[in-house]
């Protein structure tokens, strides 16, 4: 959960955040949502962790097959 998502992904994407990404290379934004609320953000980011994976790839999947990297979308 943010509130500057651009931001966010960049300092993965530079490797500045200690952490899974950064152990993993994994940079690449490929879904996303936005809430109304940090308290209704932080609900659905504890969901999404829960599931299994093959529940995260569909959901990726249903919004972006191709897994293409939406950094670039959302710097615009």
């Amino acid at each position: 959960m943010t509130s500057d998502l651009v931001k966010r992904v960049y300092e993965h994407k530079a490797k500045t955040i200690p952490g899974f990404t950064k152990k993993y290379s994994v940079n690449a934004l490929v879904y996303f949502e936005l809430h109304d609320t940090a308290e209704t953000a932080i609900q659905r980011e504890k969901q999404i962790k829960e599931w299994q994976r093959e529940w995260k790839i569909r959901l990726i999947e249903k919004s972006n097959p191709d897994w293409r990297d939406l950094y670039t979308d959302i710097c615009q």
